[in-house]
């Protein structure tokens, strides 16, 4: 799959099929979008996501945000699922002051010589958002491209969208999480060297620092699953700063059921499956233990029910 932060100007003979939006998160709700423009690969078209690399309301806002996926993540979710180009075009004021004709005929039609989009029906885009889906229907007739516009998906009666699922991952529901997206939520880093006194009370984990762009839930421990080189661990993993050891910085520290190997200096992926319990200070490093035999027999029974 190609990514790229310039929007890319296709060769003779080769046309396109896209889908527009800021697809944070890759969600049930894209899915449904990137189906639809893979279909398209049938008729030589190739499937393109066009996205930013920032939200128009960050931008105006000034405000840093951290995303449900790093850009590197949603590259390998997106070719995962038969993607063949990745646009993340930089939201500058050049093109945040673009007319919406002009965005359609200058990056789709000349560069990208779309024959068909797939968009949600709130779609805006352009200054002033006067982009729609409606503008893009009829600049379709002159341009010779077809415009679908897709029925949101529904989880029950509320729209399935990234808003929904920040607000499920703030509240720790994992399991609802999971389902929105449609995969097992993660996060990822190199292993490195902690304070090792998990190793000390007979529960040696695995530390990783999160990519600071990179939205966590809560603090607090969580049952999961680590992904190491070519291997699957089962674990509980602690989200914070560690209270009762005393440290400072925001880290993903795991616990992982039946290993013992040197792990470090090795990248980890870990998925989050259920909330457990929040975070909190011990009296001691064997009150401590004593909670972490309970929290990591729980992790056994759930996955014992859940790879049923």
């Amino acid at each position: 799959m190609i990514y790229t932060t310039d929007v890319p100007r296709l060769g003779e003979g080769e046309t396109s099929a896209v889908t527009l939006g800021k697809f944070d998160g890759l969600h049930r709700g894209h899915q449904k979008l990137m189906n639809c423009i893979r279909e398209k690969k049938e008729d030589n078209c190739k499937a393109v996501i066009f996205t930013f690399d920032v939200s128009p309301v960050v931008r105006l806002l000034h405000t840093p945000a951290k995303g449900l996926l790093t850009n590197e993540e949603r590259e390998e979710l997106a070719c995962e699922r038969g993607m063949d180009i990745l646009v993340e075009c930089p939201f500058t004021d050049t093109l945040m002051h673009m007319e919406a004709e002009e965005f359609v005929k200058e990056f789709l039609v000349n560069r990208m010589h779309v024959r068909y989009l797939a968009v949600g029906p709130d779609f805006r885009f352009g200054h002033d958002r006067a982009g729609s889906p409606e503008l893009l229907r009829k600049m379709g007739e002159t341009y010779g491209f077809t415009v679908d516009v897709v029925k949101k998906l529904k989880d029950g009666s509320r729209e399935i969208s990234s808003t929904y699922v920040r607000e499920e991952l703030e509240k720790g529901n994992m399991e609802k999480v999971n389902e929105l997206l449609g995969y097992v939520y993660f996060t990822r880093g190199e292993i490195v060297h902690g304070r090792q006194l998990g190793r000390t009370i007979g529960v040696p984990t695995a530390n990783l620092i999160p990519p600071v762009c990179k939205k966590l839930p809560p603090n607090g421990v969580y049952i999961t699953r680590s992904r190491i080189s070519d291997k699957i661990y089962q674990g509980i993993t602690n989200v914070g700063y560690k209270p009762t050891v005393a440290e400072h910085f925001l880290g993903v520290e795991t616990y992982l059921f039946d290993c013992d190997e040197d792990l470090y200096g090795q990248d980890a992926e870990v998925r989050f499956y259920r909330y457990l319990r929040p975070e909190r200070k011990f009296a001691s490093l064997q009150e401590l233990k004593g909670q972490l035999d309970v929290d990591v027999q729980k992790g056994r029974d759930f996955f014992k029910a859940f790879d049923k």
